[in-house]
């Protein structure tokens, strides 16, 4: 750490002495499952008290509304807890945007709900990696920014959403509110175990598809019957098909049906496609529409698609790889080996990055097997990440971009 300045120096020394795992495991004892309301809304309060220890304006955000189709093919509005923001300085000339998710993918009622050590040292708990480890590291590294002499020079938002893990459906439009103006952003979704961060990653689009029948008996009058089922699988056959490099189409589930004897009158396909770029997405819309149409027309049923295009791919454009070579120059510093690979995994940088704004979505803790029981945090990361935002923080300060 020979090549830092005496105020990274002292930086490095703030973060290592955040109480920042005796933080993580209170979080960890909290289900904050994305449905769990009550629990989201524990999470939020915790997380509020923490982050007024930050200077600025702190607000809990109400969510945008969502819709959902049920398996009988009802579309009902679903509830989220409400988001976390804290503006600090808007005023000052370099704005940054920090971002991170209270939720998990953990409901009340799953078995995975307690902390663990790991013979390895590692700890095994519920979100400690995804990401109640990366809120604690931002705050940390946040904390430190504000003892540094150069936190005047830079303003910031911090987004915390309730959604993420549901694909941030009710802070989409907050997030892209945010973004706008900001010379970088960071997100603390977690690094790989060996440190390695997420590139480029590609987009996802999540559909269900109602498909409307006409019931009859399947005995005495089949023939006047239009079965949706037949139809949806039909239209699934007809997506999968339209998967090529690039464009992954995963029909996943098929709601509907009914007694035997019955000719079902209504299905519902679940559909998700990851294009790779924005002409994959033009081509997967494309697909859809000529497979909705074609079904249609052959079964003699009505189709209606519901869902969107939630995440936009995220390419390595000139002002990511700027921000990444930063990040690199200063894990190289702190003695931190800094690499990173494209993912085909999708978060809340895709959002940022599709408002322009250069954007590292994998600065949280050092960890592994998120979304299982085996989910892991490993602790001597938290410090040596903490210290990681905290400098390139700084470092845009000082020069006024990344």
């Amino acid at each position: 750490m020979e090549r830092l300045i005496e105020v990274e120096r002292t930086a490095v020394g703030h973060v290592a002495a955040a109480p920042m795992l005796e933080q993580i495991e209170g979080w960890c004892a909290i289900n904050s499952g994305t449905r769990n309301l009550s629990g989201v809304s524990a999470m939020g309060a915790a997380l509020a008290d923490a982050f007024s220890a930050l200077p600025g304006t702190l607000r809990m955000v109400d969510p945008e509304p969502v819709e959902a189709v049920e398996p009988d093919g009802r579309v009902v509005a679903i509830d989220h807890g409400r988001h976390l923001h804290l503006t600090v300085r808007p005023d000052a000339p370099v704005q940054m945007l920090f971002t991170g998710h209270m939720d998990t993918v953990y409901p009340a009622d799953h078995p995975f709900q307690s902390l663990t050590r790991r013979a390895d040292g590692a700890i095994n708990a519920p979100g400690a990696a995804d990401m109640k480890g990366g809120l604690s590291l931002m705050l940390a590294a946040l904390k430190a920014v504000e003892a540094s002499p150069l936190a005047p020079r830079i303003g910031y938002d911090v987004l915390i959403n309730s959604d993420e893990e549901t694909g941030s459906l009710s802070s989409s439009a907050l997030i892209a509110d945010l973004a706008r103006g900001k010379v970088a952003a960071l997100t603390y979704e977690p690094a790989l175990a060996d440190g390695t961060l997420a590139g480029a990653r590609g987009g996802t689009g999540n559909f269900s598809i109602v498909v409307s029948g006409r019931s009859a008996h399947a005995g005495r009058n089949p023939q006047d019957g239009r079965n949706a089922i037949v139809a949806a699988a039909d239209l699934a056959l007809r997506l999968a098909q339209a998967g090529r490099e690039g464009l992954s189409v995963n029909p996943a589930r098929i709601d509907g049906g009914g007694p035997n004897n019955v000719v079902p009158e209504h299905a519902i396909l679940r559909v998700n496609f990851r294009p790779r770029d924005t002409a994959a997405i033009a081509e997967a819309q494309a697909a859809l529409d000529a497979a909705m149409a074609a079904v249609a027309a052959a079964h003699d049923v009505r189709i209606d698609l519901h869902g969107s295009f939630n995440r936009p791919p995220k390419p390595l454009d000139a002002g990511a790889e700027r921000l990444f070579a930063l990040v690199g120059q200063v894990g190289e510093d702190l003695g931190i080996p800094i690499a990173w690979k494209a993912s085909g995994g999708v978060c809340d940088g895709n959002n940022i990055a599709a408002c322009g704004v250069p954007v590292i979505d994998t600065m949280g803790a050092r960890g592994g097997a998120i979304h299982s029981s085996e989910e892991f945090l490993i602790p001597e990361s938290l410090p040596e990440r903490a210290a990681l935002s905290a400098l390139t923080i700084l470092r845009i300060a000082e020069r006024g971009r990344p």
